[in-house]
């Protein structure tokens, strides 16, 4: 289980010549996580009139129940990509970095983790979902392979949810 796996170290973006370090997150990096994603998300309140999902989780509870993986930089956590297994299939529930290092690689390696997790664990496609006025987020996704297969509201937020079929690794 990821918990127990060894980092995965990524060559130096080409952009910065920083070394992205993937890991599991453990209970003493909530406190950063939270920032993160406040700090990932904030953008959007004025757009959806309030706080996006990810905003509102307790990321202590978050790392104990899911799978959760931190994406540092010289040591520092400067994203997170939360993961967990639903009756839908294998589903990306976060990724966020902080908007200071957006650009750097740091997201596409989180979510290149997310597809490596999924192949590992048998499945052959992943999916997410993205608030529906996060239309640039959606924009993304369809351009790294998401396709859109639903829209719905579910605790208050409407959603479109993507899927992505993964090609086997061998």
């Amino acid at each position: 289980m990821l918990r127990h796996s060894a980092p995965t170290v990524n060559p130096p973006d080409d952009r910065s010549g920083e070394e992205i370090v993937l890991r599991a997150a453990v209970p003493s990096d909530a406190a950063r996580i939270t920032e993160c994603v406040a700090a990932a998300y904030a953008q959007w309140i004025p757009r959806i009139g309030r706080k996006p999902w990810p905003m509102l989780q307790d990321y202590a509870a978050v790392i104990d129940a899911e799978i959760v993986v931190v994406a540092t930089v010289e040591g520092v956590i400067e994203g997170v990509l939360v993961l967990s297994v639903t009756h839908d299939g294998f589903l990306i529930e976060n990724v966020a970095v902080f908007p200071g290092l957006a650009g750097r690689g740091l997201g596409r390696a989180l979510l290149m983790r997310a597809e490596q997790e999924a192949r590992a664990r048998g499945f052959d496609s992943i999916y997410l979902y993205t608030n529906e006025k996060m239309t640039e987020n959606i924009g993304l996704y369809e351009r790294i392979g998401y396709v859109e297969y639903e829209r719905r509201e579910e605790q208050g937020f409407r959603r479109v949810f993507l899927r992505k079929a993964l090609a086997s690794s061998s």
